[in-house]
């Protein structure tokens, strides 16, 4: 059965499962809704169009489905969106979305999001991604599946963060971070792929030697970014099982609005 702390505040309206668990203090508002195996801790606050998925669990001091702080945010009903299997830890604070970009923040599943993590309006994270420690999301920020985020990492509003693609310690992204691309600095340059994170998620040799030459068409070779496109534009067929790595590659850098890092 639901397993509510005495002094929890839950709202007659809001719908949890009947295994969730609200720790001390925390309050559960109208329009929430928590699904099967997930855990609110104490002195959290949910509230606002709040769904959230399965076996998620939100620590402590966690504010989750608050207002947008966008001040053309005029009381909406937006919504939040969390997936199933996703962590959050003490303090992270994900807003709901504004109508100016389809009222919606959406988190996928898997998601491993470190304490004092803020996650804006609008933004869109995919699954089994990494955010560290007070890393910072501004609106409309979209982090593509796997990327890792390292810690007081910064994101400029309407930046995208490509999958697999991952940044160190204090980055600051002011520009589109491509898929498989390492990151770091103030402002950020490239500095490699994430060959350890594909290995681990099964890339074999033969897949991470083509997206390190597709790293050097992009950025080793002198290239403009068109003639980098180009040559891996070329690079279709040379190895199979490969041409969906290209795709996701190739898709991001043609809808790249604010260029990407160099």
């Amino acid at each position: 059965m639901t397993q509510i702390h005495a002094t929890a505040l839950v709202d007659t309206g809001a719908e949890l499962a009947a295994d969730v668990t609200v720790g001390p203090y925390a309050v559960i508002g109208a329009n929430v809704r928590i699904g099967e195996g997930s855990s609110i801790g104490a002195h959290c606050v949910v509230e606002g169009h709040t769904t959230i998925g399965r076996d998620n669990r939100i620590f402590q001091f966690a504010s989750v489905g608050a207002a947008p702080q966008d001040k053309k945010y005029a009381g909406e009903p937006t919504r939040l969106v969390i997936g199933d299997g996703n962590t959050l830890r003490e303090f992270v604070t994900v807003n709901t979305g504004t109508v100016q970009d389809g009222g919606l923040t959406a988190l996928g599943d898997d998601n491993w999001i470190m304490a004092y993590v803020h996650v804006a309006h609008d933004c869109r994270i995919g699954s089994h991604t990494i955010i560290a420690n007070a890393t910072q999301l501004g609106g409309h920020v979209h982090v593509g599946d796997w990327a890792f985020l390292g810690g007081l990492s910064g994101v400029h509003q309407f930046v995208r963060v490509g999958a697999h693609a991952m940044t160190g310690f204090q980055t600051r992204l002011s520009q589109d971070l491509p898929p498989y691309v390492t990151a770091a600095g103030n402002p950020a340059s490239a500095t490699g792929i994430n060959a350890e994170g594909l290995r681990r998620r099964g890339f074999s040799p033969e897949r991470i030697a083509q997206v390190k030459q597709m790293h050097r068409a992009l950025y080793r070779q002198g290239l403009t970014l068109a003639a980098g496109i180009a040559e891996i534009e070329a690079m279709h067929g040379q190895l199979d099982g490969s041409e969906a790595d290209l795709a996701l590659l190739l898709d991001f850098l043609a809808s790249a609005e604010r260029g990407i890092v160099r």
